[in-house]
């Protein structure tokens, strides 16, 4: 698959077939992740797979959300803090969220291209998350991410908002190009 492909083709999945993915699919895309920019080579993303069905049952009713319960398999993303904020200060703490953004983006279209779907879970009892899966305090969970393979009735590519509504020039708000004039030497 080519990455516009990819990039095109990845949704949001709610539905998914009872079919189990191999783990070693999960691993690969987990491994994609690793090669995600972070500051200072300070890698702070860290990821739990969680397969056993009554965990799986404890993360739903943590998100509140069904159809996260149904899934074979959930992708726990979290994040150790400590050293960049360290290094960075204040600044750190807007380091490791962004560095958090760019593994899961790297894990999203992995399994993409793998032929795998999930849904970006970012409402959820920390606590209870913390407390199923023995994760220390100091460590901030980033968000859950339920796999598996795709129901028949989602396949299709996602619609998706126009370029003119998220691009602008030189300033905020400004959406047209200031034409440049040809400079003669």
């Amino acid at each position: 698959m080519d990455l516009d492909h990819v990039i095109h083709a990845r949704r949001s999945i709610r539905e998914f077939s009872t079919e189990k993915p191999d783990w070693r699919l999960v691993i690969e895309a987990i491994d994609a992740a690793r090669f995600a920019p972070t500051s200072g080579n300070n890698f702070t993303t860290k990821f739990l797979m969680v397969s056993d069905p009554e965990k799986i049952s404890v993360l739903a009713e943590a998100t509140q959300q069904h159809f996260v319960g149904k899934a074979k398999c959930i992708v726990v993303v979290c994040s150790s803090p400590a050293r960049t904020i360290n290094a960075y200060g204040e600044a750190g703490k807007a380091y490791v969220r962004q560095q958090a953004g760019a593994t899961i983006q790297n894990f999203l279209l992995k399994l993409t291209e793998l032929g795998l779907g999930t849904c970006w879970i970012g409402y959820f009892a920390e606590e209870i998350i913390k407390e199923t899966l023995k994760i220390p305090k100091e460590i901030q969970v980033e968000a859950l991410f339920p796999v598996g393979f795709i129901s028949e009735k989602n396949k299709g590519i996602k619609s998706s908002i126009d370029l003119d509504n998220i691009l602008y020039f030189e300033e905020y708000g400004n959406k047209r190009m200031k034409k440049i004039n040809k400079i003669e030497v």
